[in-house]
């Protein structure tokens, strides 16, 4: 099969790889029709999250329809031909975290496309991929190969607006306005009537967050960010922050940007350490909740695109051959103006 491989940090070939073969009774192969560059795929490529060692075929956010499957996938009732996308994480089925429902959390967790220290996991930017079967997802008729590869950044938003403790009215700051923060603004949008202000370096970014439905955008580089989101909150600060761009400075932003008492659900996890204001977050009660991938939000995540009620269609910039993928990855790498999720065909 034709493969993106990540060679070696920052380089990339598009190259013949083994075929890929399922081992196990319950694993299915799928020939991948879309696949997305996912943020954390362009932090990874140079090497700076430890967790993209190559060579290596990155690619979690998927899409196509099973190609061969094992016996006990078959008894389970998938079949060829079917129609499907599959979670980025790799659970087990079967230690506490997952027979508590929080697949999410564990205890063998993988990740597709990743390799790190503990484990390595080719991914789906290949012409075919095996997962096991318990990952994978039906998709709704009509719902376009493209579109269902966004089920995995859609659910990572979900999974992160399920956790604060919203009230009618709260008013919510989402720092970082990148694709999951926009695709968090949207949802956050139908959660509560309160004012959404976005926080980003990038003007573009901003411009889209108002198009959006954000009431207030503001350029995180400017001194007086945090008294400008208090002062659009209504003076005390935001009930709920999301941070979703994973560095000091944002996270700063996100906790003094948060009333006494308020929550900060900390989503990007691009450094791996960070400085935290501590007497600031212990003196005020400040509630910092980590959103970890997805747990169980791809069903609904799909329904919500299949039916129109969450578009998504204007944060996709481009579909492109999987050939080009380098290419399009030294754009993303380089944050090229305007681009925001880029989807690959092998």
């Amino acid at each position: 099969m034709k493969a993106l491989v990540l060679e070696a940090y920052g380089t990339f070939a598009y190259r013949d790889a083994p075929d890929p073969k399922p081992s196990a009774s319950d694993e299915v192969l799928v020939r991948v029709k879309a696949v997305g560059i996912c943020g954390s795929d362009v932090h990874g490529m140079d090497g700076s999250t430890g967790r993209r060692m190559p060579p290596l075929i990155m690619g979690h956010e998927a899409a196509g329809e099973i190609a061969a499957l094992g016996g006990a996938a078959a008894a389970a009732g998938w079949k060829v031909g079917d129609r499907v996308t599959f979670d980025s994480t790799v659970w087990c089925g079967e230690c506490v975290a997952c027979r508590s429902g929080d697949v999410n959390l564990c205890d063998r967790r993988k990740v597709l496309g990743v390799s790190c220290d503990e484990y390595k996991l080719d991914g789906a930017f290949a012409e075919y991929v095996v997962v096991p079967a318990r990952i994978l997802f039906r998709l709704p008729e009509g719902l376009s190969f493209a579109r269902a590869a966004m089920a995995e950044p859609v659910g990572v938003a979900m999974h992160a607006a399920s956790l604060p403790r919203f009230k009618p009215g709260d008013s919510v700051a989402i720092v970082g306005a990148g694709l999951i923060g926009l695709i968090l603004l949207k949802i956050v949008r139908n959660m509560t009537a309160g004012k959404i202000i976005a926080v980003d370096v990038d003007p573009g970014r901003l411009e889209t967050a108002l198009a959006f439905g954000a009431d207030a955008a503001f350029d995180a580089r400017e001194s007086d960010v945090v008294a400008r989101v208090r002062e659009a909150s209504g003076g005390r600060g935001v009930d709920v922050a999301f941070e979703v761009a994973g560095a000091t400075a944002p996270i700063a932003t996100a906790v003094e940007a948060t009333r006494k008492g308020g929550q900060v659900v900390l989503v990007g996890n691009a450094s791996p350490k960070i400085e935290l204001a501590l007497q600031s977050v212990v003196t005020r009660q400040i509630s910092l909740l980590g959103s970890c991938a997805i747990a169980g939000e791809y069903p609904a995540a799909l329904e919500l695109m299949a039916r129109g009620r969450l578009d998504i269609d204007p944060l996709v910039s481009a579909v492109a051959p999987l050939s080009e993928g380098a290419a399009w990855f030294a754009r993303l790498y380089a944050r090229e103006k305007g681009l925001f999720k880029v989807i690959l065909e092998p």
